[in-house]
């Protein structure tokens, strides 16, 4: 596999760790609490773990898709790889304001 498919396939793992992490604060905190933003927060995680689990799976284990990531110009690499990256970033600035 090519550099940037790695990128990404690490960025998409680590999302979904990282979601995983949050959800289940945030679970906790809804049962604790009951609050309508923190169930919205959870929802939120859901979502997001189901797109990297997505990623995940085509990043690793779909051949057409793979085949198509490695054949297709620098910046299509590039691009879909800083999408799962930049949401990397929102999610550790989440995790920073969660648990500090």
């Amino acid at each position: 596999m090519g550099l940037w498919l790695d990128l990404a396939l690490a960025a998409a793992a680590a999302n979904a760790l990282l979601l995983v992490a949050l959800g289940s604060v945030w679970l906790r905190g809804y049962r604790r609490h009951g609050a309508s933003h923190t169930l919205g927060l959870l929802v939120f995680a859901a979502f997001l773990l189901v797109e990297n689990a997505l990623w995940i799976y085509f990043y690793a284990f779909h051949p057409a898709f793979i085949g198509w990531f490695v054949n297709a110009t620098s910046d299509v690499q590039v691009g879909l790889t800083l999408l799962c990256g930049l949401e990397l970033v929102a999610l550790l600035f989440l995790v920073r304001i969660t648990w500090w």
